[in-house]
């Protein structure tokens, strides 16, 4: 028995040199071209290339590096001068590459030929684009539409993601889940549900003007680091930050800036959180209900804290939500949220009194059972001063692949409610289908019972990223056709189906060249503004070719000659494509060539952000929860509550090395994080190995062996490893009750030996 583990820690802050060196390290790793360094240099900046890692703002006046750690990683990932050629497939059966790490999977290189997977010979094997492209088009004919799917990792940018869906449409189906429905369509769902608008109100100019933001779940340090500028920023002019999480993650406490001497020679640190509460997972739903309550304590005390004219006038049931307040006990939200009532009083006093507040969240409120109840809490906190809808305020959800939320706007959806089907029609000559499509969930259930037969992932590595792999994997596999539009090799392309292609494509950072020249395409961030990006480096093969490219041959070989459809014309000129979006969507894309390359981008607009409110009783809602739990996990006798994470070295399921500095971790991914007294109960030590079981009343065993106890600072009862090692113990069905998004966040679980 262990009583003295020491948690594991990084001594150092979030930046500073422990960052650059970090982008060295892979840098050297990757072996990326000299040329990558010019991709930097231009890298966010107006008419320069749109980094491909998360979805955070570019700048209208960007730094001399608009960069953080995780988007050098990413570029030079890309730039990588390893090739992954036939030659490897040839001397690598898919079983024996099964067993290799993601990590040395993706180190074979980025992908520089179509391939076609042989049975016999359990190999990928060279085959022609135009032999490719033609078998796959005869294979979707024979195929029922509405059983194949079409996946989008949400890394495409709007122009290939536009006609993406407007395939699958032609196609006859709407099955067009994208990564959203693995993180952000809590956010999708929920917030649409109470304000109207299924992305966050804010514009990047708002970290310019607020008093105070409220944080909760996610971890700017390792998943957007770019956002620790204006975090340092606004703390620099008086803002508070509170910072709700179940660890106590670096980016949250304090950053270095990279780009300051002073600071990163004889500087000291910027401290991040005013107040850093540390959440139970799950909890929530709690810990903002005493937020709330506080403040309403003391309006009920001095009077003027509520904005009454606001509530009055833009909201609907505050009423109700009030009186569940006042009704909720202060132990109850202790025991639930694992904070004190004077923890969440004074968080509660920092807002009252702050004149402007943001709410930021992360996937620590989305990947729950009760997520979207988590976002309309966050949602009631800021309504009860007027928080949405006004300078330096509003609702931010911080989205993860760069044009994930783009892919949204442009039709990638499985609800053809929220695609104009009118305009469709219109501009295409075609009548779409209005049967709802399948999310990721639901894909991978008509996996498991067999009417999937199809499927397309437009990048991506899926089966890695979902949820029940022991099951999923093998029905996966059953598949009768799966296609891959990749960069680098990953595991999802391990698991082919009867018939199997790896079509390989330019990243964002090469020059697509097309018969016009050279095209730019356009992504959008987290805030809703648009960008234009210009690959210029040179193509990691003269085979490769662009996302776009590869979706229109698929579509031309597969549908129909029709008037209106010039696959071969839109391929040749990316402008002819964004004509199309405009014409789609014209209140928010008119005239986007002419405007992506706007510094700062272009605003699309979001009528919540101008007091429009696009919900079904035209207000802003106040919602009840019906639980404190966001996780609906209850206490019982050996059970804890599994937490996955991304690492420092890691991007989604693209594992850049084994360093998780900010953790002070180092070496293998299998672990499980536990509190020291934890492991002293368990009667564990410090490096013995466990098995983590799901517990669940299903009947399904779910395990993950050989995972090493590791000390660290989190909750008592709760336990936390790495995505996406610990994928497998997270049941299909464990999803959030309105979006369907996995709830990796919290998972039901207990500890064996071994």
């Amino acid at each position: 028995m262990d009583e003295t583990a020491k948690p594991r820690n990084y001594d150092g802050a979030t930046g500073g040199w422990g960052s650059l060196k970090g982008m060295v390290r892979v840098e050297r790793d990757a072996k990326a071209s000299p040329a990558a360094l010019r991709t930097l240099a231009e890298q966010n900046k107006p008419e320069g290339y749109m980094c491909s890692s998360c979805a955070w703002a570019k700048p209208p006046n960007p730094h001399v590096a608009e960069f953080c750690e995780n988007g050098a990683k990413a570029t030079v990932w890309d730039l990588t001068s390893e090739r992954c050629t036939p030659a490897f497939f040839s001397a690598h059966t898919v079983a024996e590459l099964a067993a290799w790490s993601d990590h040395d999977l993706e180190m074979a290189g980025r992908l520089t030929e179509p391939m076609r997977y042989d049975a016999k010979t359990d190999r990928y094997v060279p085959v022609s684009w135009d032999e490719a492209f033609a078998a796959i088009g005869r294979t979707l004919q024979r195929l029922e539409p509405k059983s194949v799917t079409f996946y989008a990792s949400g890394k495409a940018a709007l122009e290939p993601s536009y006609l993406y869906g407007v395939f699958a449409r032609m196609y006859g189906h709407n099955n067009l889940p994208d990564s959203s429905n693995m993180c952000h369509e809590t956010t999708s769902v929920g917030l649409t549900k109470v304000i109207g608008s299924p992305v966050g109100t804010c514009t990047f100019d708002d970290l310019s003007h607020c008093d105070a933001i409220f944080y909760l779940g996610q971890n700017p340090g390792t998943n957007s680091p770019r956002i620790l500028h204006p975090l340092k920023d606004a703390v620099q002019r008086g803002c508070k930050i509170i910072a709700f999480n179940p660890l106590r993650e670096k980016g949250l406490l304090e950053f270095v800036d990279p780009q300051n001497p002073w600071q990163m020679t004889l500087g000291k640190p910027t401290k991040i959180a005013h107040q850093f509460l540390q959440v139970r997972p799950g909890g929530d739903i709690a810990a903002l209900m005493g937020v709330c309550k506080r403040v309403l304590e003391r309006e009920a005390r001095e009077g003027n804290v509520l904005d009454r004219t606001f509530l009055d006038e833009h909201c609907t049931g505050e009423t109700d939500f009030v009186a569940e307040a006042e009704a909720t006990g202060w132990p109850e939200i202790e025991r639930v949220s694992g904070l004190t009532r004077a923890e969440l009083e004074a968080a509660g006093d920092v807002y009252a009194e702050a004149n402007n507040v943001i709410g930021i969240y992360g996937m620590g409120l989305t990947q729950q059972v009760h997520g979207s109840q988590a976002i309309g809490m966050l949602v009631n906190l800021l309504l009860l001063r007027g928080n949405i809808g006004r300078q330096g305020a509003g609702c931010q959800p911080i989205r993860g692949h760069s044009n994930v939320q783009g892919q949204r706007t442009v039709g990638i959806s499985e609800k053809p409610e929220l695609v104009p089907l009118d305009k469709l029609r219109e501009i295409f000559g075609f009548d779409p289908p209005t049967e709802k499509g399948h999310t990721t969930v639901e894909f991978l259930e008509a996996v498991l019972d067999g009417s999937a037969k199809g499927f397309i992932g437009l990048g991506g590595n899926l089966a890695r990223a979902v949820p029940d792999q022991s099951r999923i994997h093998p029905a996966w596999r059953d598949l009768e056709l799966t296609v891959h539009i990749a960069t680098r090799l990953n595991r999802t392309h391990l698991l082919p189906g009867n018939e199997s292609y790896i079509l390989p494509c330019l990243v964002r950072a090469e020059e697509d060249m097309q018969e016009t020249g050279p095209q730019t395409v356009t992504i959008e961030d987290s805030f809703s503004h648009i960008y234009g990006s210009v690959g210029r480096r040179e193509p990691a093969s003269p085979d490769l070719k662009s996302e776009l490219a590869i979706v229109a041959a698929i579509a031309n070989a597969t549908l129909p000659h029709h008037p209106l459809w010039h696959w071969e014309e839109w391929t040749g000129d990316y402008g002819k494509v964004r004509d199309l979006i405009a014409r789609t969507y014209p209140d928010e894309f008119h005239d986007l060539s002419a405007r992506m390359h706007t510094p700062g981008g272009f605003y699309r607009g979001n009528p919540a952000h101008d007091r429009i409110w696009k919900t079904q009783s035209g207000k802003a809602e106040f919602t009840v929860p019906d639980t404190l739990s966001t996780n609906a996990i209850k206490d019982a006798a050996g059970r804890y509550t599994l937490v996955t994470l991304r690492s420092n070295d890691q991007f989604n399921t693209t594992v850049y090395g084994h360093s998780d500095r900010l953790r002070g971790l180092e070496g293998s991914r299998m672990i499980v994080l536990m509190n020291p007294f934890d492991i002293a109960q368990a009667g564990l030590e410090e490096g013995a190995l466990v098995q983590l079981e799901t517990d669940s009343e299903d009947g399904i065993k779910r395990i993950v062996r050989g995972l090493a106890v590791t000390p660290y600072d989190i909750p008592c009862g709760s336990l936390a490893g790495y995505f996406p090692e610990l994928n497998p113990l997270v049941p299909l069905d464990h999803h959030d009750r309105l979006s369907k998004t996995p709830a990796a966040k919290g998972i039901p679980v207990q500890i064996r030996p071994g």
